[in-house]
């Protein structure tokens, strides 16, 4: 993969991840550390450990804040 696909991806997670509900900002924070892991464990030849790491710390993250600690409006999937 090129460097420029990555950024390119790690970019499109960062402006997806919202959401006003706890359910909302737990979706996009797992699905933004699933990719995030993926492409660290696969640099580490486990790209599914990773993946799963990855996604566990991303949906208890966004499930742990509240929409007054990080908001960056409507999630895709509701507009």
């Amino acid at each position: 993969m090129s460097s420029r696909f990555i950024a390119l991806v790690f970019a499109t997670g960062l402006l997806a991840a919202c959401g006003t509900s706890t359910s909302d900002r737990a979706l996009s924070g797992g699905a933004i550390g699933a990719g995030a892991g993926a492409l660290g464990g696969a640099a580490l030849g486990s790209p599914v450990t990773g993946a799963l790491l990855g996604g566990a710390a991303g949906a208890a993250a966004g499930g742990l804040t509240d929409s007054k600690d990080i908001d960056l409006g409507k999630p895709v999937w509701r507009r």
